[in-house]
């Protein structure tokens, strides 16, 4: 396991480290997302999908569990799964659906998908931190080592 940490000074740079993941993220990834309420886990989300060129709107997935993207020849899925009452509705949502090489899986709160999620290629953590925030990346898989080698040159 490789691991990266970087401070974050604001929303805007949250959104810009997004934008920099993006570049370094693949098709047939899974990045599981922590963090306490507010810590900017959608707000990094914004910035990968601006970062694969989304112009629209980017809203949290809460009420839906669900927000996919079509872009760049791949699909992007955005799921929050705080609301989720048992892991065992990731089957009702799916989930092995969305899980393939023509996508990318950001999922905020994959702890409530216990034992139905399979094993990410990278942990992003984010934390309130004296200044801002702080960013700290986990590689779990070779793909997910690559995607961190990549974002160490971009900042």
């Amino acid at each position: 396991m490789a691991m990266h940490e970087m401070l974050l000074a604001n929303a805007v740079a949250t959104e810009a480290a997004g934008g920099h993941l993006s570049a370094c993220c693949r098709g047939g990834q899974l990045v599981f997302l922590h963090g306490p309420l507010g810590a900017g886990k959608t707000t990094l989300v914004r910035g990968f999908l601006r970062g694969l060129g989304h112009a629209g709107a980017v809203k949290s997935p809460t009420y839906n569990l669900i927000e996919s993207y079509p872009l760049r020849g791949w699909q992007v899925h955005h799921l929050d799964l705080y609301r989720l009452a048992e892991a065992e509705e990731l089957e009702w949502l799916g989930i092995r659906d969305l899980l393939g090489e023509d996508a990318i899986c950001l999922i905020e709160w994959p702890e409530r998908g216990a034992g139905f999620l399979p094993d990410p290629d990278l942990h992003v953590t984010l934390a309130y931190s004296p200044g801002g925030r702080s960013l700290q990346l986990e590689a779990t898989s070779g793909s997910g080592c690559s995607s961190m080698n990549c974002l160490e040159k971009l900042v």
